[in-house]
């Protein structure tokens, strides 16, 4: 892997520190950033153009959120789909999955351009092969792969004929051809990238106009870019080692945020990473993509 380097410049956004940051997004229509503490049961809403930061608590450990209009929003969480209204926070389980297995939760997930959504779960422990990554189109849930220990990268090329996951537990980007249609798998997967035995592991990713893949590298404080063909583009350094998921923010969706954990780190740990948890916004220009809209 070709290592090239690009030194932290950015900001910190005015938020308390996660315990387990994950799962941004960036709504378009309100110019505002959505993001989760997974462990905290916290959704953290950011108005980018004032820096006004809300907490809004959940029902149960979310980790995805995608727009489904003006008024809604869908929630993943570690016992299904959760509709939400933005006026009122209120929620509703409108799409039981795992809801009696008390032992998983949600992880990554995106929306694929035909309006369903691919979210994988994972045990609350990591414990190995107990995940699984799900296809849900309008209600209608498929298993895509199981035995999946911490389901992450999950994002789309542009055409939306190709998606991209990993388990962080094996530490390779797959790849698999989909009905850009549907957004189901249309072949088998295979390895784009084997990052197993190198520093940090592959977590959260989004895929811009381009189809280069921004890929977060937990334990590796950085995110690093990915052509379409597996080469590692270049690295933007995070100021927090365990990064997490970048998104897609802005008018023209041209810069990334980056969001970060500090669960499990000792206070020894802490004092060597401070901004563990934090969530940031880095300068370096991307020419990204916002999000599709999720169809119930």
């Amino acid at each position: 892997m070709t290592e090239k380097t690009v030194a932290f410049s950015g900001t910190t956004v005015e938020a308390p520190a996660c315990t387990l940051g994950e799962g941004p997004t960036f709504d378009p229509h309100t110019g505002t950033a959505w993001w989760f503490d997974i462990l905290g049961k916290i959704l953290f809403e950011y108005v980018l153009a004032t820096g006004a930061i809300r907490q809004h608590p959940l029902p149960a450990m979310g980790s995805v959120l995608a727009r489904v209009d003006a008024d809604r929003q869908i929630v993943a969480t570690e016992d299904g789909l959760y509709l939400r209204r933005t006026g009122t926070g209120a929620t509703e389980l409108v799409t039981p999955i795992e809801d009696d297995n008390t032992a998983t939760r949600s992880n990554d997930g995106r929306v694929h351009q035909s309006g369903a959504l691919w979210f994988g779960t994972m045990g609350k422990n990591a414990e190995t092969g107990v995940g699984t990554i799900y296809h849900v189109a309008r209600g209608t849930v498929t298993k895509l792969y199981s035995g999946i220990s911490i389901p992450n990268a999950i994002c789309f090329s542009p055409d939306g004929a190709i998606a991209y996951f990993a388990d962080t537990a094996v530490n390779k980007l797959m790849r698999v051809s989909v009905d850009p249609a549907t957004g189901l798998p249309a072949g088998d997967p295979e390895v784009l990238l084997d990052h197993s035995g190198r520093d940090g592991g592959i977590d959260g990713a989004v895929c811009d106009t381009e189809g280069v893949i921004w890929n977060a590298r937990w334990g590796g404080g950085c995110v690093d870019a990915y052509s379409p063909d597996g080469e590692h583009l270049l690295s933007l350094k995070v100021p927090a080692g365990k990064s997490t998921c970048p998104a897609f923010v802005g008018t023209d969706a041209g810069r990334l945020l980056v969001t970060s954990a500090r669960e499990r780190m000792s206070q020894d740990q802490l004092e060597r990473d401070p901004k563990a948890g934090n969530t940031f916004i880095l300068d370096h220009p991307v020419k990204g993509r916002f999000e599709p809209d999720y169809l119930l």
